[in-house]
């Protein structure tokens, strides 16, 4: 499982895992329970440049990062680490 902490959202954490190169497992650790429920099954078992392609740079009202954004910053974070 992959730790994420967040920055600028309500979200304080998001855990994953990958499997094939396929996200699964996505929680979000606080935020707006149901959008991010929503959001975690949405893209459970999606090829993980797809998910990233999809949700890097969402905003969230004036702010210029997102849930779904943090999302990405992870994932992104996670094949960087795991190359």
């Amino acid at each position: 499982m992959y730790e994420y902490y967040t920055s600028g959202t309500c979200s304080k954490k998001i855990t994953f895992d990958v499997k094939d190169n396929k996200v699964i497992n996505v929680h979000f650790t606080s935020g707006c329970a149901g959008n991010l429920l929503g959001i975690s099954k949405l893209i459970d078992g999606q090829d993980i440049d797809e998910v990233i392609k999809r949700l890097e740079g969402v905003p969230c009202g004036s702010k210029s990062t997102s849930c779904p954004d943090q999302l990405a910053k992870a994932l992104i974070e996670y094949k960087q680490n795991n190359a």
